[in-house]
């Protein structure tokens, strides 16, 4: 898959994706390629009910590839054209992975930052280890990280957002955890078999049930009270009168 940038394996319902560009794991345009083909694919694939993304080692996700971008600069354009298509194909990505109709892990052993963290955050959730880090750095470098902005902002408050994009500084796993942006830290010989399992776990959830109640969290969280509880009243009907689950209960 895209010169193995990509690794994939499928068990048990559980499809980790593992990102193999050590040791920074960088979203060249290739990486975004790769993880949008993939994301995709398993929307449609009955056996792929759970995906777990992984950035091994030291480093979940640098973001960018700074050295791509710079090579670019020699373009007659200066990097426009190349700019424009890289951020168009890596929020597109992301929106995919937010909207997918399967659950979504991250798990982090290390460093997330920028447009790594903007990858953590789309996740449904995000499990790591104590060396977990999270940074949000384009002030640093003349900037501001305004797409990862959006995965991180739909998962924080505020205040903690514009300390991380504000400040450019790295924060640990208690700080992230604290604020929503992490869902457990566990130690990290445990990080792998305990995630495989709560996945497995879920795999074993009716598929279109979870499709519906995502889209439908997804769509009354931006919704007034009033228009939130019919939505999901909407939902619940569908999932009551799910032909399985009328037979199941049926049958008790």
């Amino acid at each position: 898959m895209s010169d193995d940038l990509l690794l994939s394996d499928r068990a048990e319902g559980v499809l980790t994706l593992t990102l193999n560009a050590p040791p920074a794991h960088p979203l060249s345009l290739a990486m975004i390629r790769a993880l949008r083909a993939a994301i995709d694919a398993a929307a449609s694939d009955p056996e792929a009910r759970v995906i777990l993304l992984h950035g091994p080692g030291r480093v979940f996700c640098a973001g960018h590839d700074l050295k791509e971008i710079k090579a670019h600069r020699a373009d007659p354009d200066d990097g426009r054209a190349y700019l424009e298509t890289l951020f168009a194909e890596c929020g597109a990505m992301m929106m995919a992975l937010a909207q997918s109709p399967r659950p979504t892990i991250a798990l982090a052993e290390g460093v997330a930052t920028a447009g790594g963290l903007q990858l953590l955050a789309a996740c449904d959730m995000a499990f790591v280890t104590p060396a977990m880090r999270a940074c949000l750095p384009g002030v640093s470098n003349g900037g501001f990280c305004s797409t990862p902005a959006v995965s991180v902002s739909r998962k924080i408050p505020r205040g903690p957002l514009m300390e991380l994009a504000l400040s450019g500084e790295m924060f640990d796993a208690v700080w992230c955890q604290s604020h929503g942006l992490v869902n457990r830290i566990l130690p990290p010989e445990d990080l792998l078999p305990e995630v495989r399992a709560f996945a497995r776990t879920l795999a074993t959830r009716h598929a279109p049930a979870i499709a519906l109640g995502k889209r439908t969290l997804d769509a009354h969280l931006a919704q007034p009270l009033d228009q939130a509880y019919a939505a999901a009243t909407e939902a619940m009907l569908t999932h009551f009168m799910d032909p399985e689950r009328v037979a199941r209960d049926k049958a008790r």
